[in-house]
């Protein structure tokens, strides 16, 4: 696990499909993120264009969502920490809460880092 590849909220940015497909400049991986990601989150402007990212906590282009949007990696940049587990709250927290409740995985890979 390369730990500058997981998100502040402890997701694995090596895995999202957004990283894999602009590492590898693959426009049919784009369309389909794109596709798959506007129908779990009712946005249709989410479009291959818009599939774009190299990671989280990485140099270079973030996706939309993630640079700007994210309640999570507001709140991890505000209070100046790299991830939510140099958080004390992070056990009580309801905003990285609901993505553990989604994602078991990404607390364990706080846990770990």
């Amino acid at each position: 696990m390369n730990k500058q590849l997981i998100a502040c909220c402890g997701l694995d940015c090596e895995s999202c499909e957004a990283r894999i497909a602009t590492v590898t400049n693959d426009d049919e991986l784009r369309e389909k993120t794109a596709q798959k990601w506007s129908e779990m989150n009712n946005a249709k402007e989410i479009t291959a264009a818009t599939i774009n990212c190299m990671g989280c906590r990485t140099e270079g282009v973030k996706f939309s969502y993630c640079s700007d949007y994210c309640e999570i990696r507001k709140c991890v940049n505000a209070k100046g920490f790299n991830t939510c587990g140099d958080c004390k709250e992070m056990d009580t927290c309801q905003i990285v809460g609901a993505l553990f409740q989604n994602a078991p995985n990404a607390k364990q890979n706080l846990l770990s880092l």
